[in-house]
C-alpha cells in the first residue's frame, strides 16, 4: 500500500483531485480541465498515477507544476482541512442541510435553503471578477458559528460581503435596521460591521463591509448606512471599477492569509 489518498477540492469552480500522504501533506494533484497530474515528487510518480488511476479518463501529462507562482507553492502546504479555497458558496449551509435536513412536507421553504440559493447566486458572479484581478472566498468560518459569506480582496481593497436573500421583497434601510417585506426590522447592519472588523483584525488590512440584497423589489435607504456598502446580486460590477490600492502581489499575499483557516481562529 501507497498510503496516498485521493482528496477532491473545487477552485475558481474547477474540481481538482489532490494526492496527499498519510500526514496530509500534498504529494501531487490532478487538474482534469488541463488534463495534468502534477508531481511535487517524482520519486511518488508511480504511486501517485496508481492510486489516481480510477480517475483519469483520456491522456494526461505528468510532471512537476508548470513554473507555480509562489502563492500557489504556498497554498500546497496547508493541510487540507486548513485551507479554505475550496469553500463553494454558503458551504455552511450545505454542511447545516445535510446534518440536519428540514422535514419533506413542511409547507414552507426551508430559509437555510433560500439563503443557499442567494449566496450561491453572488459566489457566482464573484468567482466572474477573478479574470479581473479578484480573489474570493466564501463561507469563511469565525469563532462562535458566524461566517464571512464572501470575502473578496482585489485591486479595489478588501470586502467582507453579507449576503440577504429578498426575492421580490421591499426592503427599507435605516443604520443599523434592515426590514424586508413584512418580516420584523433586524439590526443586521451591526453585525456586517461587526464582521468586517473581526476580518480587518484578523488581516491586519483594512476590509470595508457590504450587504448584497438578492432579487429585491424596492430599496428604500431613510439613513444611509454608515461605513457599509450596499448592492445588489446585479450590480455588483462597481467593485471592478476600483483599483490602486493593492498591488498583484499584495492580493496574492492576503489571499494566501485569509485562506488559511488558523488565521481566523482568535478573532
Amino acid at each position: 500500500m501507497s498510503g496516498l489518498r485521493v482528496i477532491p477540492t473545487w477552485r475558481n469552480g474547477q474540481e481538482w483531485l489532490y494526492v496527499c500522504g498519510d500526514d496530509g501533506t500534498n504529494v501531487a494533484w490532478y487538474d482534469r480541465d488541463a488534463g495534468r497530474v502534477n508531481l511535487l515528487s517524482e520519486t511518488r510518480r508511480a504511486d501517485v498515477l496508481d492510486v489516481l488511476r480510477p480517475f483519469i479518463a483520456g491522456q494526461v501529462a505528468v510532471g512537476p507544476p508548470p513554473v507555480p507562482t509562489p502563492a500557489e507553492l504556498a497554498g500546497l502546504t496547508l493541510h487540507p482541512d486548513d485551507d479554505l479555497a475550496p469553500n463553494r458558496p454558503g458551504e455552511a449551509l450545505v454542511i447545516s442541510l445535510d446534518r440536519a435536513p428540514a422535514p419533506q412536507r413542511r409547507l414552507r421553504t426551508d430559509p437555510r435553503r433560500r439563503a443557499l440559493a442567494a449566496q450561491a447566486r453572488v459566489g457566482e458572479v464573484l468567482d466572474g471578477l477573478e479574470a479581473a484581478g479578484w480573489r474570493v472566498l466564501h463561507s469563511v468560518p469565525l469563532p462562535g458559528g458566524a461566517h464571512i459569506h464572501h470575502l473578496l480582496i482585489g485591486p479595489g481593497g478588501l470586502f467582507a460581503l453579507h449576503t440577504l436573500p429578498v426575492r421580490r421583497q421591499r426592503v427599507r434601510i435605516g443604520d443599523p435596521w434592515v426590514t424586508a417585506g413584512r418580516a420584523e426590522r433586524q439590526p443586521l447592519l451591526r453585525r456586517v460591521r461587526a464582521d468586517a472588523s473581526r476580518a480587518s483584525f484578523a488581516l491586519t488590512a483594512e476590509v470595508r463591509a457590504g450587504l448584497v440584497l438578492v432579487e429585491p423589489a424596492t430599496v428604500e435607504v431613510t439613513t444611509p448606512p454608515r461605513d457599509v456598502r450596499l448592492f445588489t446580486d446585479t450590480d455588483l460590477a462597481p467593485l471592478t471599477h476600483t483599483a490602486g490600492l493593492l498591488k498583484p502581489a499584495d492580493v496574492e499575499a492576503l489571499h494566501m492569509m485569509a485562506r488559511d483557516r488558523r488565521t481566523w481562529t482568535r478573532v
